[in-house]
């Protein structure tokens, strides 16, 4: 649960608060449902209600308590006072069938201090680097969350997908793990962006003996995350620790590259090969259908490496600027690095990397015989179970 801090007056039952303070809390809930003095009502609702209200920028907020009318009186009623203007909200007003679950409680003191620890653009960006190498299959539940990892001067978010690991480490004083299910923090990164303070920690969860809970706080509202069960794999064995060549280009001219060739492919698939030679990185497509070329600085030998099209796009999408690719041959995972980010990707094989005995399969086998490879990887290293669930074996 949600808890907005909001900071008022009490008065009798209810309390008084700047429009602005009530309006800016709203905006940046997740959550659909609102607990407010007792009443549950829709956020939304609320919030357009507010914001439509003139007369003043101070707001009141009481029970109803019988001072209405004797029409307005029957049932349980909410009234807010904004200038001239005086509403009677009935419980579980702008809620529906269809709201979702999620509840919010308003709590109002005369001020909230937070005591920041870590930066919130921060850890909004380490949020929107991550969350999209989450997996989506139902069968894989751990690799559906983000691992929150505290300790040695560092936090760690961690995701993967089974063909893609992201690692993002930002420094924090502190020490505590957490495996957050990936729609629980839909939302939360463009909240944080909005935040003057932020304070992260991590508490137990009361559910169990070893149940922990991700606790974000801000200056308008506390997020409150509980650990899923479940065992993240070692993925600090799945980076590559050494390599034959790196390469430094810029991200924006390889992603018009990538877009160029995407428009010439056939179907949703489209795998691109990257040639590294001579300070130019060249990105093709497997049947010459068209190539581009960017300016690179190359240390070591001539590499080649072919990745599908859309997993690169989102890698340089990801790094957002010049970057750092990390390869030692074309059938090895790839390793992007940018200020403390790591994204590996695994590649896909080419014709002649195949066996001579097989037919070349089409772009649907290749892809498949990447994820063999990304599970070949970590095999040894099963999770351990917590619950009846199907654990992945690979990231």
């Amino acid at each position: 649960m949600e808890k907005l801090n909001i900071v008022g007056k009490r008065s009798g039952n209810g309390f008084v608060a700047h429009k602005a303070t009530l309006v800016n809390a709203l905006s940046r809930a997740l959550a659909e449902r609102l607990m407010l003095l007792d009443f549950t009502v829709g956020r939304k609702g609320l919030l357009g209600y507010l914001k439509a209200l003139a007369g003043s920028n101070v707001v009141k907020i009481v029970p109803a308590n019988g001072s209405a009318s004797e029409s307005q009186a029957i049932g349980k009623r909410l009234k807010v006072i904004c200038g001239s203007n005086t509403s009677y909200l009935e419980e579980m007003a702008w809620v529906g069938d269809k709201t979702p679950m999620t509840l919010a409680e308003v709590r109002v003191s005369p001020n909230n201090i937070v005591k920041p620890n870590i930066g919130n653009v921060e850890l909004a960006e380490a949020l929107n680097r991550t969350l999209p190498f989450t997996a989506t299959e139902d069968n894989r539940p751990v690799l559906q969350c983000v691992l929150f990892k505290a300790g040695e001067g560092k936090l760690k978010l961690v995701s993967a997908d089974g063909f893609r690991l992201a690692v993002q480490s930002i420094d924090f004083d502190g020490e505590g793990q957490a495996l957050i299910v990936r729609d629980d923090l839909a939302g939360i990164a463009n909240a944080l962006r909005r935040a003057r303070r932020v304070n992260l920690s991590f508490e137990a969860s009361g559910e169990s003996l070893d149940g922990m809970k991700l606790i974000i706080d801000t200056e308008a509202i506390r997020y409150s995350f509980v650990s899923a069960d479940g065992t993240f794999p070692d993925y600090e064995k799945l980076i590559p620790n050494e390599a034959k060549t790196v390469v430094h280009f810029d991200t924006v001219e390889a992603g018009k590259a990538i877009s160029s060739l995407k428009v010439l492919a056939d179907s949703k698939s489209y795998p691109i090969d990257l040639t590294l030679d001579n300070g130019m990185v060249m990105l093709s497509s497997p049947d010459d259908k068209g190539r581009a070329v960017i300016p690179a600085d190359i240390e070591g030998e001539v590499n080649r490496v072919r990745l599908d099209g859309k997993y690169l796009a989102d890698a340089l999408k990801a790094c957002n600027g010049m970057v750092d690719l990390k390869l030692t041959d074309g059938k090895s995972p790839v390793l992007f690095q940018v200020d403390g980010y790591l994204l590996v990707t695994m590649p896909m094989l080419t014709n002649a990397e195949k066996p001579t005995a097989e037919p070349a399969p089409a772009e649907e086998t290749e892809k498949a015989e990447a994820v063999a490879e990304a599970e070949a990887i970590t095999k040894a290293e099963k999770p351990k179970r917590k619950r009846k669930a199907k654990e992945p074996v690979a990231v």
